[in-house]
């Protein structure tokens, strides 16, 4: 497993309920792949996993890409994002792929897609993310 930034971060609880794990990541490209697990809890009453999780897995991938790219120094909170959902999503695991496009002094511009097990393309985001000092912001 490649060492990153996120080493030296507890996960808080809301990745925890999510099943928020790092799978990989390329710190100097901006890109990182983060695991999810698709619980039964968090589905609809037509048995696929709820959009709002979705959103929320999306969220917590693209952030952390920013923190690895930073090496540690840079935290986000998320301005805008823009989910589009192509496929639904049964319950189980779900991987978030995300890539920085763009780092700037104030904000940074996310790419994010969800897939699941099978290898389909479950939902795409897009975001811009206020750049804070994490030493400052987070506890």
């Amino acid at each position: 497993m490649v060492k990153t930034a996120l080493d030296n971060f507890a996960a808080p609880p809301c990745a925890q309920l999510l099943g928020w794990h790092l799978l990989d990541a390329r710190p100097e490209q901006g890109w990182i792949r983060i695991g999810f697990e698709g619980k039964p809890e968090f589905c609809n009453p037509a048995g696929f996993v709820q959009g709002g999780m979705l959103s929320a897995m999306l969220d917590d991938t693209m952030g952390p890409a920013v923190l690895v790219m930073s090496e540690g120094r840079l935290y986000t909170g998320t301005i805008s994002m823009t989910v589009n959902f192509l496929a639904p999503a049964r319950p189980g695991p779900i991987v978030g792929e995300a890539s920085v496009t763009q780092l700037g002094k104030t904000i940074a511009f996310v790419e994010g897609r969800l897939t699941a097990e099978d290898g389909t393309l479950l939902a795409t985001a897009t975001a811009c993310e206020r750049l804070l000092e994490a030493a400052r912001v987070v506890r």
